[in-house]
């Protein structure tokens, strides 16, 4: 466990050095939440197989003032940007929920990533749970254990990410990587040229923004 600024640990699994595929790229996916951030960093090309190159959690001391929270997970945020320097930035879809002090958390630290890119002018994206699950599993309803077995298989890792959030970011992650890119949206695929995944990626997109008007 290494220990970022403002006294915040976390805890990263790396996967080796950068270099395996010039022309890759790298993404940082954040599973936003105020005790436990998720943070996961793939390498790799939409379709084909990504690596693995660090992954772990920010967290923050509940027994803080919020301010104090938000400063300890940007901190630890700020320090995963300058390490590996993503090519974009992937940000889990925050939803309202019952409990209003969770949601409001989790999309507080949900904009301190986003700011954190934008600061640095990387490109910043938002999946929701749907799309994660439809690109990395190729069912929009896969429930967190698919998920997460689909992440280690996909990876090539001996192991489940640990904590759950952990591997929440991976998947976040790889859900950039291998998104369609506007695919069912666009002439120049067609629905018929689409893998499994990404078919069932472009129709939980379409299903969010249909849900969002």
């Amino acid at each position: 466990m290494r220990t970022a600024g403002c006294g915040a640990p976390r805890e990263v699994r790396r996967g080796g050095r950068r270099g395996w595929e010039t022309a890759g790229v790298r993404v940082l996916g954040v599973d936003p939440g105020l005790t436990r951030c998720g943070l996961g960093v793939v390498d790799g090309l939409s379709g084909r197989r990504a690596r693995l190159v660090a992954v772990g959690v920010a967290r923050s001391d509940p027994g803080l003032d919020v301010d104090q929270r938000l400063l300890a997970i940007a901190t630890s945020i700020d320090a995963w940007l300058e390490e590996h320097a993503p090519d974009a930035v992937a940000v889990e879809r925050v939803f309202a929920q019952h409990n209003v002090s969770t949601v409001m958390g989790t999309a507080q630290v949900a904009g301190i990533a986003m700011l954190a890119a934008a600061r640095r002018r990387i490109p910043v994206a938002l999946h929701t749970p749907s799309e994660v699950k439809a690109a990395v599993t190729g069912s929009g309803r896969a429930d967190k254990p698919q998920v997460q077995a689909m992440v280690t298989r996909l990876l090539a890792l001996t192991e489940v990410p640990k904590p759950a959030d952990a591997a929440d970011a991976l998947a976040i992650a790889i859900c950039h990587l291998w998104r369609p890119a506007g695919a069912l949206g666009t002439p120049q695929r067609a629905p018929g040229s689409l893998t499994p995944a990404q078919l069932a990626w472009a129709q939980a997109e379409q299903s969010a923004r249909r849900g969002a008007r």
